[in-house]
This record gives C-alpha cells, sequence and structure tokens, in this order.
C-alpha cells in the first residue's frame, strides 16, 4: 500500500470513528516509560503524603506507574483493562501483575515495588517549586486531540498554560538545517495561521521548529512546544529565550520528567504528540532521511491531514517533500490552502472566556465582525435581516460581511441572503 492510499484510508477510518463516537472518551493507553530511579524512599513518606491530602492519591499512583522502566502505553493499557486504575495496578500482587498481558517476572516486581523505589515526591516537589503543572489523562484540560490517539502519555508535564481554544492547532515540522527559504515559509505560514486562530505546535528544535514558533509570536499568536527533553531541561539550550517566549504565548509540555535530559530515543516519542495533539502536520523542508518524515507518517497514522510544501526541484532539503506530495500529501502554497482542508476537522470550541467557535478565523473576529456574524447564527437571512439583527449601520454591515466572505467565515447566497460556512 503505497502512503497516499493509506492517508485517504486514515482520513476516512479517523472520520469514520469520530461520527460513531458520541460518549465521552475515556482514558487510554499511556506511559513514558522513563527511568525509574530507585532511592529508596519509604513507603510510609508516600504513604503520609496521600493521607495529609496535599496531593490527589489517584495523580500519585498515576505518576508512579507512569514513571516505572518498561510501563508503556500498551502495557498500560492492559493494566488498566485488569485493574481499572493506577492505584489498583499498584496494589495488585506479582502473580495477579504475571497474568496481563506483556507482563514479565521483572517487569511485575518493579511495578510491585514502585511505591518504594519510585521517588514521586521529589517529582511533585521539583513542580511545586518550579511553577510546572502535571496534567494526566483524567483531567478535563488534558488535550482533546491526544486521546484521540492510541499511545496518549498519561501524564503530561507543563510549563505555561493549555486553553480549550488549544484544540484548534496545526503542527510545522521540518529540518533542523533550514535553508533561508525553508525559515521564512515556516515563519510565513505560521504567522498567517496564527492571525487565523491557529495555535502552532512544534518541537522547539532548531532550524524549521524555531521558525514556525517565532512566526507564531510575532503574530501575537498561542504556540506550543513538545518537547523530547524535561520542561526544566530545555534542548538545544540556546533556545531558553524562545523558550520564555513560548510559555508567556503557550506552554511548553513533555511526558518525561521536568529534568529529564535530552535522549536520543526521547524524539521519535515526542514527535507523536506534535502530531497527535494537532489537526494536521505541515512539512516544510525535510531530506529523504528527515524525522519530518516520521512525523508525517506518524499523523497519517493518527487520522491527521498531512500537509507538505514544495521547494526547488533541485533542492536536497525539500526531496521529502516531493514524495509526500507525490504520496498524497496535500500541497500547500498558502494559509488559505490549509483552512480549506481544515475547516471540515475543525469541531465547536471554547475559548477561555466561554465562546464557542466554529472556525478558527472566529478566534480573531473584533466586536463589529462577532456582531455580524451573530446575526446570521445558523439561518440564511437576507442581509436586511442582518442590518437589523446587529444593530450597525448598513455601509459598516456591508464591509463586514465582505471582510468575513475573505475570511472564507460566511458566503453571500443568491437572493440577497448570506450563510455561515
Amino acid at each position: 500500500m503505497t502512503l497516499g492510499e493509506s492517508l485517504s484510508l486514515a482520513r476516512f477510518c479517523f472520520r469514520f470513528r469520530r461520527r460513531l463516537e458520541s460518549q465521552p472518551v475515556h482514558c487510554r493507553t499511556a506511559g513514558s516509560g522513563v527511568s525509574d530511579r530507585r532511592l529508596g524512599i519509604r513507603r510510609d513518606k508516600h504513604d503520609l503524603l496521600e493521607e495529609r491530602g496535599s496531593v490527589d492519591s489517584q495523580l500519585i499512583a498515576t505518576l508512579r506507574l507512569a514513571l516505572v522502566s518498561g510501563v508503556g502505553p500498551r502495557t498500560r493499557q492492559a493494566l488498566l483493562s485488569r485493574f481499572g486504575d493506577s492505584a489498583t495496578v499498584l496494589a495488585a500482587s506479582l502473580s495477579e501483575l504475571r497474568e496481563v498481558d506483556g507482563v514479565g517476572a521483572k517487569l511485575a516486581e518493579s511495578i510491585r515495588r514502585a511505591s518504594e523505589e519510585v521517588d514521586v515526591e521529589s517529582q511533585l516537589a521539583i513542580c511545586r517549586e518550579q511553577n510546572v503543572r502535571i496534567v494526566t489523562d483524567a483531567d478535563d484540560d488534558y488535550p482533546r486531540l491526544l486521546r484521540e490517539i492510541h499511545d496518549p502519555p498519561a501524564v503530561l508535564f507543563v510549563r505555561g498554560g493549555l486553553q480549550p481554544s488549544d484544540a484548534m492547532s496545526i503542527a510545522i515540522v521540518g529540518t533542523r538545517h533550514a535553508t533561508h527559504y525553508g525559515l521564512r515559509q515556516a515563519e510565513r505560514l505560521a504567522s498567517g495561521l496564527s492571525r487565523a486562530g491557529l495555535t502552532i505546535v512544534s518541537g522547539l528544535a532548531r532550524g524549521v521548529d524555531a521558525a514556525a514558533h517565532r512566526g507564531a509570536l510575532e503574530a501575537s499568536g498561542r504556540t506550543l512546544a513538545l518537547l523530547g527533553s524535561g520542561v526544566l531541561n530545555v534542548y538545544p539550550p540556546e533556545h531558553d529565550e524562545l523558550a520564555r517566549a513560548v510559555i508567556s504565548n503557550g506552554a511548553l509540555l513533555s511526558e518525561t520528567p521536568p529534568m529529564h535530559p535530552p535522549k536520543s530515543g526521547s524524539f521519535p516519542q515526542r514527535n507523536r504528540l506534535i502530531t497527535g495533539i494537532s489537526l494536521g502536520v505541515i512539512v516544510i523542508e525535510a531530506s529523504m532521511r528527515s524525522g519530518a518524515l516520521i512525523s508525517a507518517r506518524l499523523a497519517m497514522e493518527q487520522g491527521r491531514e498531512v500537509f507538505a510544501l514544495p521547494g526547488r526541484v533541485d533542492s536536497r532539503a525539500s526531496t521529502g517533500c516531493h514524495r509526500l506530495i507525490r504520496d498524497g500529501a496535500r500541497l500547500i502554497e498558502s494559509v488559505d490552502d490549509v483552512l480549506e482542508e481544515l475547516g471540515p476537522l475543525v469541531e465547536a470550541a471554547p475559548t477561555d472566556t466561554g465562546q464557542v467557535v466554529h472556525h478558527p478565523a472566529e478566534l480573531k473576529l473584533n466586536e463589529q465582525e462577532q456582531a455580524v456574524l451573530s446575526a446570521i447564527g445558523s439561518e440564511t437571512p437576507i442581509i436586511d435581516e442582518v442590518i437589523v439583527l446587529s444593530r450597525l449601520p448598513t455601509q459598516r454591515v456591508l464591509a463586514t460581511l465582505s471582510v468575513l466572505e475573505m475570511r472564507r467565515l460566511v458566503r453571500r447566497l443568491p437572493g440577497n441572503r448570506v450563510t455561515r460556512i
């Protein structure tokens, strides 16, 4: 099966599944797989912490299980299916644990001893001192789109803030060795998509990632950086200032503990979060060996849209993008190309003020534009009715309708009528 056929099948399956899903999403597989730290913390110390009620006991259990080496997404799913929750998993006997698919004697022993040997207290202390939030897949503000992937993390460490509007997000990825063309295009697209109301997601790496974050920041938009290291151990170190700007206008996120060092194995795992938290991924400059192509394949497997920006035909930096386009990725040249494709995938999402929006561009409306859009509602009124309901002068309504039409939020119909798109 070619990448193009796989993309089509993945999109169909993803959209069909979303139509069927009318029940709340339940917690699914997770687990960071980071190493446990055998520091000899006595269990009674942890028990005292829980009895004080200073931290939710289920959060402690979730964090403990996530920090056990060898408990990956599939294993955690199997454990939770068998025992119900993390606390019950940790209290299970060795024989009970070994009955679970994928749990051998060594892993069962690690899980059984986690309450004594996994240093949860120090991680909680670091998070409190450094203002790092711990968000679990049981929390309301856990990113909605991440719940849809087959291996969401049990825990996210967050510096900055998450907002409901971040559900309208697009990832921009590409080579670390970007050309001037690639950097300029990444900033241009990130800036334009940010002005249209989308949150820009990337990995804070050198090259295209950094340009995407900067483009969003220049447009005063929101941006999220998914890290392969801990959120208190920014990599590369020269991006520390950029990371602080991201925190002020979005968030740094990682499934690894705050001080976790950057390791090569962490970055492929991180890539699934970049694509998983986004409606789609834009690939800008990627050679045939680029990790951005791995992100594109992950996006395809997750049912996300895959976009590719073409480059010069003789540029090795764009060979991967051209291959993606040949295999079925959407060729894009402008912000409008992306918005046209994302429109049908965007579900109603509330802003931080509670306002519900149906299109990313609605996040950037002024009061006048909001009034006209509200007057149109879900019907197809004649323009005279919009003028009356909006309580704005005729010429102002007509001018505003033109702006909304250019932003692909409304469409004029025969009979002097108008409708929302």
